[in-house]
């Protein structure tokens, strides 16, 4: 038995600043979406690189607040590229962990 990679699923409530924090701030792509219906909840697939992520807006999906680790290279380098972009918000920091 192998084990693959694990897509975390995380909870979002807005599809508007979901989007543009992913994919305008971070610079995720989107690679599906998907909804019952019109008026129903967004389920979508974002990736970058190696990384795949599922954002739900449907209640009982994950937890908000939820935290996880993801390994990256060249952190400093992405660090500039996001605070470049200036946005209103965020202002990333590194912060050296256990």
């Amino acid at each position: 038995m192998s084990v693959g990679k694990p897509n975390p699923i995380l909870r979002v409530f807005d599809e508007r600043k979901t989007k543009e924090f992913y994919i305008d701030f971070l610079g995720f792509r989107i690679d599906w979406e998907h909804r019952f219906g019109e008026d129903l909840p967004l389920y979508m697939q974002i990736s970058t690189d190696d990384g795949i992520f599922h954002l739900s807006e449907h209640h009982g999906d994950c937890c908000p607040g939820a935290a996880m680790r993801i390994e990256t290279d060249e952190l400093e380098a992405f660090q500039k590229v996001l605070l470049g972009k200036n946005h209103k918000y965020i202002r990333p920091r590194i912060e050296e962990m256990p």
